[in-house]
């Protein structure tokens, strides 16, 4: 229970020490010649604890699949591991951030960009 508490307070003094991710923007690459294959994406929001490794999956030009490898963030910003399903769903990353995990959501979304650059 303490770590929780920690890892709130963390990311509640981070969020208030750095918010300029929250301009941050994501879009994806020209897929249509990128080979399939299963591509690494890294990315840590800055000013927060929040860090994303992930793995994209491109099949014919199509996100089919996104697997978080890991997701370090407080204990709320773990819903926003949702927001794979609307990215492959929509093959966009021009998709809502999941409120209350906001930061989680961008890092999540500029770890697919990273990935596929």
């Amino acid at each position: 229970m303490k770590k929780i508490i920690i890892l709130a307070l963390l990311a509640i003094l981070g969020t208030a020490c750095s918010t300029e991710w929250k301009g941050l923007r994501s879009s994806l690459p020209d897929l249509n010649d990128k080979p399939d294959g299963v591509y690494r994406g890294v990315y840590h929001v800055s000013g927060t604890p929040v860090k994303v490794t992930l793995d994209v999956t491109l099949q014919n030009g199509q996100l089919t699949v996104i697997r978080i490898i890991e997701h370090r963030s407080s204990p709320i910003g773990k819903k926003a591991e949702k927001i794979i399903d609307t990215i492959i769903a929509e093959q966009s990353l021009a998709v809502d951030s999941i409120s209350g995990a906001t930061g989680s959501s961008i890092g999540i979304k500029k770890a697919v960009e990273i990935a596929l650059e």
